[in-house]
C-alpha cells in the first residue's frame, strides 16, 4: 500500500497519551563508520523500508514491491510526517528503526482497511541514496603526478580505467574486470554529463573520485539492471591517456652532442635504441631488452609515421623523447596484444648512428707533417696505428691491443674498403680521423664485435711507409730500363749471368733509385724467384736468349716480363 497521508488536515488532531504528545522514537541500530553527509529538509532520498505494527505484523514493504522509495524530505512530502522526520540526519548505509505515534502517522482515521485508527507504526529503513537539486559533481583527487604538462580539455579523446559503484558501495561496473580501458571523446555527448565534467582538467596518471548526482547521471531511468533509477554514482577513475585529433608529434630534445656535424634526412639509414612506454609509464617495448638497436630507413614508411617524422633532423648521439598520438602510431586498432587501440606512445630515443647509402669515406686530417713529399698509395707496404669505435664512442678494437702495430699492403683487399681508402694519401706521422659507412665496412652482416650496418670511426697514424709494386709484380722499373738489358746485366761480360751476378745487378738498380722490389718480402727470396723465372733451362745461369722473349710474332722489340 502507499504510505501517503491523503487527509493532511486530520493529521493535526492531537493524540494524548499520559497527558503528553508522543514524538518519533528513533533507534539507530547500524551507523556506518564513514558519514560524509546527513539527510536534511529539502534533500532527496532513496531508501528501502519495511512497515510493521507494534506487534510485528507487516503492512507495507518496498522490498515486496521490488523498488525503493524515492522522494523529497519535508517539502510537499509524499510520506507521513513521522517518517519524514525520522529519516532526517540519516547517513547512506545507515539502518534505523523508526517508531511513529498515530498523530504523526494516520491519526484517528487510519488508512482504509490496512491501517486501523490510532495505530502506532514501526518502519525499518535502510538509506540507499541522498542528493539535492543544488548538488554539483564532486571531485576528490586521490593521486596526481607532480609533472603534469597537459590536462583533459573538451573534444579530447581519453582512455581511462574506472570502478563504478553506488553510494552504498555496490560495484556496478569496472573496466579493470574487463582488462580494458574505456575510450571516448570528452564533451561530445558520449558520456553522462557528470562524467564529462569530472574528467576535465585531469592529468595522465591522475586518480580521481567523481561523485555524480542522479540528475547528472542516469536520472529516473537508471541503466540496465545494475544502476537503479535516481542513483548517485561514484567513479574511481585513473586517466591512462589523453590526446586530441589535431595533435602532432611532440619532440623533446633532451641531450644533443656538440658539435653536431650532420643531421639525419629522408633516405638515411639509422640505428637507434629506444624505450617505448604509454603515458602512464608502462613499458611496452625496448630495444635494450633485446641488446640490439632498431635499424631502418628514415621517411620511407618502415616505421610508424610519428617516429618516421621524429627521426628527421637528429644528430648522432642525440637523446630525444617523442610523444606520438594514436593517429600517427597504431590508430584505433592498436597492434596485437602489445599496443591497445587509440594509445598515445612515448619513445625515448638514443641515436647510435646513421648514414646514407651514397656516403663515401669521410676523412678529417688531425695532423700533417710540414715535410710531406712521400704519400701512401695502393700496393705500398705500411705500418700504422689505429683505434676503432662506433659513432657513440663504443670502443671496438685497437692496434694497442697487440704487441706491435700491423703491417699491410694497401689496395690488395687485405682491409675493409673504407679503411684501405682512408689510409691512402698519408704521410709518415700523419694522423687522421676517418668515418666509414657500413657499405664500405662490414655491411649488414657486421663482424665479430661489430654490429650489423654500423658506421665505424677510425683514429689513424701512419708510422712507416715502403712504396710498393703493382699486384703480381716482384720488381718494377722506376726509370727506363737499360737498353739493351742483357749487356748491362752481364757485368763481367762473359755472356752468362749466374744468380749472384743477377742479384748484384738488381740490388744496384734499387740502390740507385732506378727500380723497386716488392716490399714486405725478403729481397733474397724475391731475387731467387725472379732468377728462376728467367733461367728457363734451369742450368743455373741466364743467357741473352733466355732473357729476350718475343711475346708476339709482330713484336720487333724483345720482351722480358718484369725486367
Amino acid at each position: 500500500m502507499a504510505i501517503t497521508a491523503a487527509l493532511t488536515v486530520l493529521l493535526t488532531l492531537i493524540h494524548v497519551a499520559c497527558g503528553q504528545l508522543e514524538d518519533v522514537i528513533i533507534d539507530r541500530y547500524f551507523i556506518p563508520t564513514h558519514c560524509s553527509r546527513e539527510v536534511q529538509t529539502g534533500d532527496y532520498v532513496r531508501y528501502q523500508y519495511n512497515g510493521t505494527f507494534e506487534d510485528g505484523r507487516k503492512f507495507d514493504s518496498s522490498l515486496d514491491k521490488g523498488f525503493p522509495f524515492v522522494g523529497q524530505v519535508g517539502v510537499e512530502s509524499k510520506v507521513i510526517p513521522g517518517l519524514d522526520k525520522g529519516v532526517q540526519g540519516m547517513c547512506v548505509n545507515e539502518r534505523r528503526k523508526i517508531t511513529i505515534p498515530p498523530h504523526l502517522a494516520y491519526g484517528v482515521l487510519g488508512a482504509g482497511l490496512v491501517i486501523p485508527p490510532d495505530a502506532t507504526l514501526v518502519f525499518d529503513v535502510l538509506l540507499l541514496d541522498l542528493w539535492n537539486k543544488e548538488d554539483k559533481v564532486q571531485i576528490r583527487t586521490l593521486h596526481k603526478q607532480q609533472n603534469c604538462k597537459r590536462t583533459v580539455m573538451p573534444r579530447d579523446f581519453v582512455r581511462y580505467h574506472y570502478n563504478g559503484s553506488l553510494l552504498v558501495g555496490n560495484l556496478f561496473d569496472s573496466s579493470h574486470l574487463r582488462n580494458s580501458t574505456y575510450d571516448t571523446y570528452v564533451g561530445q555527448g558520449s558520456l553522462i554529463r557528470g562524467m564529462e565534467e569530472g574528467l576535465l582538467g585531469m592529468c595522465v596518471g591522475e586518480r580521481r573520485l567523481i561523485i555524480i548526482p542522479p540528475f547528472l547521471a542516469y536520472d529516473d531511468k537508471g541503466y540496465g539492471t545494475k544502476v537503479p533509477p535516481y542513483a548517485t554514482l561514484v567513479f574511481d577513475v585513473l586517466l591512462v591517456d589523453v590526446y586530441n585529433v589535431k595533435d602532432d608529434v611532440n619532440v623533446e630534445v633532451q641531450k644533443i652532442p656538440q658539435p653536431c656535424r650532420r643531421r639525419a634526412v629522408v633516405g638515411d639509414f639509422i640505428r637507434y635504441h629506444y624505450n617505448g612506454t604509454f603515458q602512464d609509464g608502462t613499458v611496452f617495448d625496448s630495444s635494450y631488452s633485446r641488446n640490439s638497436t632498431y635499424d631502418t630507413f628514415i621517411g620511407m614508411g618502415y616505421v610508424i609515421a610519428g617516429i618516421d617524422k621524429a627521426l628527421q633532423g637528429v644528430c648522432v648521439g642525440e637523446w630525444r623523447r617523442v610523444t606520438v598520438p594514436p593517429h600517427l602510431a597504431y590508430g584505433e586498432n592498436g597492434s596485437g596484444e602489445l599496443i591497445p587501440g587509440s594509445a598515445v606512445l612515448i619513445f625515448d630515443l638514443h641515436i647510435i648512428d646513421f648514414h646514407n647509402p651514397k656516403d663515401q669515406v669521410d676523412i678529417k686530417v688531425i695532423y700533417k707533417p710540414a715535410d710531406c713529399n712521400l704519400t701512401s698509395a695502393a700496393n705500398d707496404l705500411i705500418m700504422y696505428r689505429y683505434n676503432c669505435s662506433l659513432l657513440d664512442a663504443t670502443h671496438l678494437y685497437s692496434s694497442d691491443d697487440f704487441p706491435e702495430p700491423p703491417r699491410v699492403t694497401l689496395g690488395q683487399g687485405k682491409l675493409i674498403a673504407g679503411l684501405d681508402e682512408g689510409l691512402q694519401g698519408m704521410c709518415v706521422l700523419e694522423r687522421r680521423e676517418i668515418t666509414v659507412p657500413p657499405h664500405l665496412a662490414h655491411g649488414t652482416n657486421g663482424a665479430l664485435g661489430v654490429p650489423s650496418s654500423a658506421v665505424l670511426l677510425f683514429e689513424l697514424e701512419l708510422l712507416q711507409l715502403q712504396k710498393g709494386v703493382p699486384e703480381g709484380f716482384l720488381f718494377i722499373w722506376l726509370q727506363d730500363s737499360p737498353e739493351p738489358l742483357f749487356p748491362a746485366m752481364d757485368m763481367n761480360q762473359d755472356l752468362e749471368v749466374p744468380l749472384e751476378e743477377f742479384s748484384a745487378f738488381i740490388k744496384l738498380q734499387v740502390a740507385e733509385g732506378r727500380g723497386r722490389l716488392h716490399p714486405g718480402i725478403d729481397s733474397d727470396v724475391i731475387l731467387r724467384d725472379m732468377f728462376k723465372k728467367q733461367d728457363r733451362n734451369a742450368d743455373g745461369k741466364i743467357t741473352e736468349d733466355e732473357l729476350n722473349i718475343i711475346v708476339n710474332e709482330d713484336d720487333e722489340v724483345p720482351k722480358h716480363e718484369e725486367l
